[in-house]
Order: C-alpha cells, then structure tokens, then sequence
C-alpha cells in the first residue's frame, strides 16, 4: 500500500504545481492588460494637456508649429499676453473668485446637510435626500436653462451676472460634499458622538468638539472637488453670466477658439491647470498634517482612498 500511494502523491502534487503555475501565467497576463490599458489611457489623456502646455510657451503666434520658447503670451506681448490682455485678466480673476465663492458656500451647506440627514428619519428627509442628490442626474444644461428662467422671469433678489453663476454653481456643487460627507459619518457611526454626549457634552459640543474634527478628511476633499470643478464649468456660468465682466476662462477659450485663437489661450489654460494643481497640493499637505497628528497614515493613497 506504501508502495503504491508515493506515486499517486507525486502525480498529485505535479498536477497543483502545473494548476498553480496556469493560474499564475493568467494572472501576469492580465496584469500586464491592465498595466497597458492604463497606460494607453493615461497618454491618451495627458500628451494633449502636455501640449497645451507646451504650444503657451511658444514664440510665434502658431498653436501647431513649435517657433522657439518665450514667456510672450504670459508677460511681454503689449496686447495679446495673460498680463496686458485685460480680458483675460478679467476672465481669469473672476474664474477664481467663482471657486472661492462657491466652495466657502457649498461646503458648509453639505456638511451641514449631511449631519441632517444622518440623523434625521422618516419620509421627508428621503424625499430631502433624493432632491439634494438629483443633480447628479440632471444634465447640467436642463439646470442651467431652469436658472436662467427662474433668474429672468421671476422676481429675485438678484439679477444674471456674478451671484447668479454662484448659487447656480452651489445648487449643482452641493451633491458632492453631501455624499461625501454622509460616507464619512457611515464609517464613523455613532458611539463616538454618543460616548461624548455621556461624559456631559452638549448635542451641539459633541458635534463640534468630536464629529467635525473627524469629517475634516471628507471636508477637505469636498473643498478639493468643488474648487477644481468649478474652475472648469462651462454651461452654467455661460447661461447665467450678464456681460464681459463675468466671463470666465473656459467662455473666453470657447469664444476665442472660434475666432483668431493665439497662445494666449493656452497660457491661460495653463495658469488654471496649474491652480487647479496647487489647490491639489495645498489640500494634501493639509491632510498631512492632519494625519500626523491623528496618528495614521500620509501618503498621497490615503487621501485618494477617502475621495
């Protein structure tokens, strides 16, 4: 019986390791299928912005023929550079001040909205639910059209132009933060704000003192998100905007990419990206700092993970 089972123990364990190593040649093949269908999309969605950058540096007027480096279109042309283009400082400037605007008003209206909702129950706070969350499936056309109606026929406080792309921008920006923050508050759960309120803190300390500190991550990231979306919208802002004084850079390229477009306009592409990046970093180190002191982790993978 010995004699006969060491054999059959060796086929054995030669067909695992023959299973074992199909298993490990179709794991590397599909490895390396992601690994090339990363890359493919990652060069398909860098090299034009690679581009873009690069052509705002160009001497000449071309946008496709490379003329030399210069910084022209971002200081010394006299009329058509970032610097004496005074539509384009404007279109600039108000971009900015549209993100700062409506990131200070969305984020604290999400949090608070999320708080809410985490505690509230019942029919209606589904119902509130389902309406703070319907932008993610309204076309932002159809909420720009209705805004623009809303704005001009009605009678508000306010008419087309600056505070109109404002809380039009708040109205379709406000989703993000409250589910953001609403996935946080799930992972956090409720003996911390429980435990507090145990040892003598008020309703509203508890929330101040333990819940907020720990939504810091999710606010962070809703800023983030806010920011950089709106630095970039186009229809809302374009429907709601009154005259030049309230262009913003993506209706300053769209108008003028239609026309004579110069370098110009990828400086200022340029100067919104790099924004956009410094937002990015800005908020990271943030994060950073406020890990170290939590005691968890810093890498850039940590703040992915919550976004």
């Amino acid at each position: 019986m010995t004699v006969s089972a060491a054999p059959a123990e060796a086929i054995l364990e030669e067909s695992r390791g023959g299973r074992r190593r199909r298993v490990r040649g179709t794991s590397d093949a599909r490895a390396y299928g992601l690994g090339f269908i990363t890359a493919v999309y990652l060069l398909w969605a860098l090299v034009p912005v690679a581009i873009t950058v690069l052509f705002s540096f160009n001497e000449g007027r071309s946008r496709s023929t490379w003329q030399g480096f210069s910084l022209r279109w971002y200081t010394w042309d006299p009329t058509g550079s970032v610097l004496n283009d005074e539509s384009i400082r404007n279109a600039l400037s108000h971009t900015v001040l549209l993100a700062v605007l409506a990131t200070i008003i969305t984020v604290p209206l999400g949090v608070l909205f999320a708080l809410a909702l985490d505690r509230w129950r019942g029919r209606l706070p589904a119902g509130a639910n389902f309406l703070a969350l319907i932008t993610f499936v309204i076309p932002e056309i159809a909420l720009a059209i209705g805004l623009l109606f809303m704005v001009t026929y009605l009678a508000t406080p306010f008419g087309l132009g600056t505070w109109a792309q404002v809380i039009g921008l708040v109205t379709f920006q406000l989703a993000y933060p409250i589910v953001i923050c609403r996935a946080r508050l799930l992972t956090i759960g409720a003996h911390y704000e429980e435990a507090a309120r145990d040892l003598g803190a008020s309703a509203l300390g508890a929330v101040r003192r333990v819940i907020l500190p720990m939504l810091f991550p999710a606010i962070l990231v809703s800023a983030i998100l806010v920011f950089a979306d709106v630095l970039d919208d186009f229809v809302i802002v374009r429907y709601l905007s009154s005259d030049a004084s309230t262009e913003t850079t993506s209706m300053r390229i769209y108008q003028t990419a239609r026309a004579a477009p110069t370098p110009a306009l990828n400086a200022m592409a340029t100067i919104i990206l790099v924004v956009s990046a410094l937002v990015i970093v800005l908020g990271w180190l943030a994060y950073r700092r406020w890990t170290r002191k939590q005691g968890e982790s810093t890498d850039v993978s940590s703040l992915a993970s919550t976004l």
